[in-house]
C-alpha cells in the first residue's frame, strides 16, 4: 500500500506559512519570498500525494508561487498570503476517517470456536471477491448480531485480515457524538476512502445507535446520517465495479434496528455463546504458551457453558486464573515497582502448570449479566428475522 504523506506534508506547510509570517512582520522581503515560495513546493506535493484533490492543491500552489515572485520582485506590498483556507471542503472529515485506517492481522485460526458463523462469513467474503456470473449478487451489508462480547469484532477483523483489506472500525456511537449534525457528511467522506483504498472492510459497530434514532424522539441530524449510511450500501449494491468494498455492521439489540435499515442487511449472521465445546479452543487460545496438563478443560467448559459466559468472559476468565498463578509464585512483585526498567528487564518471572484451583477461585470472580430470558430472546429474534 502506498505510504499517506499528506499528514507530514501539511504539518511542514503549516510551519511554513508560520515562518512566512514571521518574515512579513519582520519586514524581511527575502525570507517571506523564500517562505511563500516553500509553501508553493509543499503543496505540488500534495497535489501529487492527494490524486482526490490535486486540482484543489495545484491552484494552492500556484498562487503562492505567484505571491513569492511579486515579494521578490516589488517587496512586501503584495497581500499577506493567498485567500482561502488551505484544506477543501469536507478535509477534516477525510482526515478523521484515514485516522482509523487499518490493516488487520486476525486471521480466522485467531478465533475459538464459532464454527457455523465463521463459515457463513468465509463465503460472503469469498463470493464477493470471485470473478462470478453478473446474475451472482454478492451481500454487500452484513449484520452480526448476538450477545455482548461473543467475538463479532473480531470475526470482521479476521474477514479483513483474510483479504488483506483495508480495516475501517467506526463505532456509530462516536461518529454521532463526535461530529453531532454533521455526522451524514463523515459516512459520505468514509465510503469516499472506503472505495479509494479498496478491498475494504467498513465494520460499524453499535449500529443499534444509527437505528434507534430512527424514532419518535430522533433528530433531522441522526435521520439524515442514517439515510447516508443505507443510500451507500444501496449505491454499492448497485455498481458494477470491480473495486471491492464491504460493510459489516454489529449490534447487541437487533431487535431494536428499524425495517429500513434491516432490509440493507439481508445477510445476518447471528452469534451465539459458545457451546462448551467451543468454550475449550477459547481457553486454548488464551492460555497459549502456558502448561495446561493438570486442569480439567472439560469441566472449565461445562462450567462456562451452564454460567452463560460469553468468549470475552471466558477470555477475562483465563486472564484471572493465570494471574492467580503469578500472584502464588511471585508473592513480592509489588515490592519490585522502585526498580527501573532496565533492571526489570534483568528478572525473569516465575511460572508453573496452571491447575484448576487456579480457574475454580477465577469462576468466582467473573459474574456474566446475561441471563436465560434474554438469551431467549436472541433466538426468537434469529428465528424471526435472521437470515
Amino acid at each position: 500500500m502506498p505510504v499517506d504523506l499528506s499528514g507530514p506534508l501539511r504539518s511542514e506547510f503549516e510551519k511554513a506559512r508560520e515562518a512566512y509570517e514571521k518574515a512579513r512582520g519582520e519586514g524581511n522581503s527575502q525570507r517571506a519570498s523564500e517562505q511563500a515560495a516553500k509553501c508553493a513546493r509543499l503543496l505540488r506535493l500534495l497535489a501529487d500525494n492527494i490524486p482526490h484533490e490535486h486540482r484543489f492543491y495545484l491552484d494552492k500552489s500556484k498562487k503562492w508561487e505567484d505571491l513569492a515572485r511579486s515579494i521578490k520582485e516589488k517587496g512586501l506590498r503584495e497581500p499577506r498570503e493567498p485567500e482561502g483556507d488551505v484544506r477543501p471542503p469536507g478535509l477534516e472529515f477525510r482526515d478523521y476517517i484515514e485516522g482509523l485506517i487499518s490493516i488487520s492481522e486476525v486471521t480466522w485460526a485467531d478465533i475459538g470456536g464459532l464454527e457455523e458463523p465463521k463459515r457463513l462469513l468465509q463465503e460472503t467474503v469469498v463470493i464477493a471477491a470471485m470473478k462470478r456470473p453478473e446474475a451472482i449478487k454478492p451481500w454487500t451489508g452484513i449484520l452480526l448480531y448476538g450477545p455482548p462480547g461473543t467475538g463479532k469484532t473480531l470475526l470482521a477483523a479476521a474477514a479483513a485480515g483474510s483479504l488483506k483489506a483495508t480495516f475501517f472500525n467506526i463505532s456509530a456511537d462516536k461518529v454521532l457524538s463526535k461530529y453531532f449534525g454533521e455526522s451524514s457528511r463523515l459516512i459520505a467522506a468514509l465510503y469516499e476512502v472506503a472505495l479509494e483504498r479498496s478491498p475494504a472492510i467498513v465494520f460499524i459497530d453499535e449500529m443499534d445507535a444509527l437505528t434507534l434514532s430512527r424514532g419518535g424522539d430522533s433528530n433531522e441530524a441522526s435521520r439524515r446520517t442514517l439515510s447516508t449510511l443505507l443510500s451507500q450500501i444501496d449505491g454499492f449494491k448497485s455498481k458494477k465495479s470491480q473495486r471491492l468494498v464491504l460493510t459489516l455492521a454489529a449490534t447487541n439489540t437487533p431487535w431494536d434496528m428499524d425495517t429500513a435499515a434491516l432490509s440493507r442487511f439481508s445477510r445476518r449472521i447471528h452469534i451465539p455463546l459458545p457451546g462448551a465445546g467451543d468454550a475449550v479452543k477459547i481457553v486454548k487460545l488464551n492460555t497459549s504458551g502456558l502448561d495446561t496438563s493438570q486442569v480439567d478443560l472439560n469441566s472449565v467448559a461445562r462450567e462456562c457453558h451452564a454460567g452463560l459466559f460469553s468468549g470475552r468472559e471466558i477470555a477475562y476468565l483465563c486472564q484471572e486464573a493465570v494471574w492467580n498463578m503469578i500472584r502464588q509464585e511471585n508473592p513480592n512483585l509489588a515490592q519490585l515497582s522502585p526498580l527501573s526498567f532496565d533492571e526489570l528487564r534483568g528478572k525473569t518471572l516465575k511460572t508453573r502448570a496452571l491447575k484448576n484451583s487456579d480457574f475454580h477461585a477465577a469462576l468466582g470472580k467473573i459474574k456474566p449479566p446475561l441471563s436465560q430470558a434474554r438469551l431467549a430472546k436472541y433466538s426468537q429474534w434469529a428465528s424471526d428475522f435472521g437470515g
